[in-house]
């Protein structure tokens, strides 16, 4: 960046006056604010994450010096809560990603269900049981999502990311109204909570440990640390 392009300091001492402003604003928010989703509150923490940015970017720009502190953008959040005070119906949307890292144990796993099935004659599915798709079918035909998320491994499955949603309506739906594109109409506004386990959060602290050099850590042989991230 060239001099002339550089912010100058009275630009750079503005922005950290809209920072302090912003800090003013969100406290006074969160001190009047009348419940867990208080839209001010939301309102007052967009505006700070916005002043804190641009401050950011200009003390860089001017002094090539950054802030101890990051506030996540406002589209990492949900928007307020604005659905009906009292639910008379839920909806859980739920999404867990594998990968398939043992093809064998998998197809061991379908066979074996097929020989408790139908015996050593065999069944409508014996040569489903014999591929990676028909194996999948089979397996989650016969175990519920939970438990195959609990004994994954004995399933040749590796766990990727998974999110839960529980979304608030009106009124039951219809029968059979959603089957055909269950996740296709969700309104975030209705969004009543949301937990999202993922590696990435893993990724993070262990660059934070990588960075200290005196830190020793005691943890899972396996490595298989998670994080549970609860949004509201």
């Amino acid at each position: 960046m060239s001099d002339a392009a550089q912010p100058t300091a009275a630009e750079v001492r503005a922005a950290a006056e809209a920072v302090k402003t912003a800090l003013d604003r969100h406290l006074a928010a969160v001190e009047r604010r009348s419940g867990d989703d208080d839209p001010a509150v939301y309102e007052a923490f967009n505006q700070l994450a916005a002043a804190a940015e641009v401050y950011d970017e200009l003390l860089y720009d001017r002094y090539d010096e950054v802030t101890p502190f990051e506030i996540p953008g406002a589209e990492e959040s949900l928007p307020p809560y604005a659905g009906p005070e009292e639910p008379h119906a839920i909806s859980v949307l739920i999404r867990r990603d594998y990968a398939v890292a043992e093809p064998q144990r998998l197809l061991a796993q379908a066979q074996r269900v097929e020989a408790a099935e139908y015996g050593d004659g065999g069944g409508a599915d014996e040569e489903a049981a014999g591929t990676v798709p028909g194996a999948l079918g089979i397996l989650f035909g016969e175990f519920e999502p939970d438990e195959i998320a609990s004994r994954h491994k004995e399933f040749g499955l590796e766990e990727g990311d998974s999110t839960l949603w529980v979304t608030a309506a009106d009124e039951p739906a219809e029968p059979g109204e959603w089957l055909e594109a269950p996740f296709e109409q969700v309104d975030s506004q209705r969004v009543v909570c949301r937990f999202d386990v993922s590696a990435v959060f893993d990724e993070d602290v262990s660059d934070d440990i990588d960075e200290e050099d005196d830190v020793e850590f005691d943890g899972d042989e396996d490595g298989d640390l998670e994080r549970l991230d609860a949004e509201r």
